[in-house]
């Protein structure tokens, strides 16, 4: 299987060796508690500012508004039960989207048992929000927004800056973005008053590794720490900063960001190409991404099968793709996206999501719709039955 061409990004990236090296050099040689006052602590917590400086640097924030966390789980929490439990004094409304992450969709259900009022924003048939939807939602007394700007099943896109101004408009909301589908893809940074006071990112997301992530503020704000003890990362999450982590993601994030107008062409092009591909199937296949939406990833569905027996059949000719989304993937319901986008009943069971990563080639494209062709033609009798 170390041979098989892995179109599945979106669940998790293979970490650049560039990345690797950096956090092995960092384990060997910078491995002291960064809150020690001693030299070799002075050097390791010198390194972990440079790391947040640079991640500050992309974000267009402070560096003091920027906290290491294990990943974008742990960001979205923490964003959402600091900001919500902290800001009561002003009122207990929420707002979120019905397609989120579940990272956010599962803290919504137990601020709701904490008495916090959620409300959920519908998409239409190409994943979007309305954004007179939000108009009419949102109240003096919310305290917060939560929309994810990619989302990681279908590729959407959200307007996060239009989005921006109209909450900070109407309301003294804090507005929160998951951008871990979109950092290193799309241009993602704080615009002033306009655009976002939050942002969760992950690190395996862009070819860093597991267990790092961030959350980054656009300027401080009131906000409960939800992990205290020693008071590190400025008393905002305590607990011994894992340095090689944080090194490693401000890597990967430069990297990303380096090269992403490179990448998000070359992805472009393997997104329309596949696409002109699977239209040929006519009403055997429906394309659930839209074309405005985020290049590196392309969702589809096969009419009347189950994603899993097309994952088989392709995993057979040595091509990994998922189901829409890896958190979901084992589980039998249909996914929460899926029904959001009301499609046919032929269509929602049988969900296929590709997604593109800075391994993958021209050539890995090529042999994928080779692959599919071949997959295609085997459950033809399936498909028509």
């Amino acid at each position: 299987m170390n041979k098989a061409i892995y179109l599945d990004n979106s669940a998790t990236t293979k970490p650049l060796q560039e990345v690797m090296q950096t956090f092995m050099t960092v384990n060997e040689q910078y491995y002291a508690n960064p809150a020690s006052i001693h030299a070799m602590g002075v050097e390791a917590n010198d390194l972990l500012m440079r790391a947040r400086e640079q991640v500050a640097d992309i974000l267009q924030t402070e560096a003091k508004n920027v906290l290491f966390t294990s990943g974008g789980t742990e960001s979205n929490n923490a964003a959402i039960f600091g900001v919500a439990r902290s800001n009561t004094h002003i009122g207990k409304h929420i707002l979120t989207t019905e397609i989120e992450h579940p990272s956010v969709l599962e803290a919504m259900k137990e601020l709701e048992k904490e008495g916090f009022e959620i409300e959920y924003l519908h998409i239409d048939n190409r994943g979007m929000i309305s954004l007179e939807e939000l108009r009419t939602k949102i109240r003096k007394d919310t305290i917060l927004v939560s929309i994810m700007h990619v989302n990681n099943e279908m590729g959407a896109i959200q307007p996060i800056f239009d989005a921006g101004s109209i909450i900070h408009e109407m309301s003294r909301a804090i507005f929160h973005v998951d951008v871990v589908q979109s950092f290193g893809k799309l241009a993602v940074f704080f615009k002033g008053e306009d655009g976002p006071d939050c942002l969760s990112i992950s690190g395996h997301k862009i070819h860093g590794l597991k267990g790092s992530g961030v959350l980054a503020f656009r300027k401080p704000m009131r906000w409960q720490p939800y992990v205290v003890g020693g008071g590190q990362e400025f008393g905002l999450r305590s607990g011994t900063v894992a340095v090689p982590q944080a090194v490693a993601l401000s890597k990967a994030a430069r990297l990303a960001v380096e090269i992403m107008e490179e990448r998000t062409k070359k992805y472009r092009q393997w997104q329309a190409d596949i696409c002109t591909q699977l239209q040929s199937y006519g009403e055997a296949v429906h394309i659930l991404s839209n074309p405005q939406g985020a290049a590196h990833i392309l969702s589809f569905s096969v009419r009347d099968l189950t994603g899993e027996i097309i994952i088989n059949a392709m995993q057979k000719q040595g091509i990994i793709v998922s189901t829409s989304s890896a958190c979901s993937s084992k589980q039998t319901k249909t996914s929460h996206v899926v029904e959001a986008l009301h499609l046919e009943e032929h269509y929602k069971k049988g969900v296929i999501r590709i997604s593109f990563g800075a391994h993958n080639t021209n050539e890995d494209i090529k042999k994928f719709k080779q692959a599919l062709a071949k997959v295609m033609i085997e459950l033809k009798g399936e498909i028509n039955k």
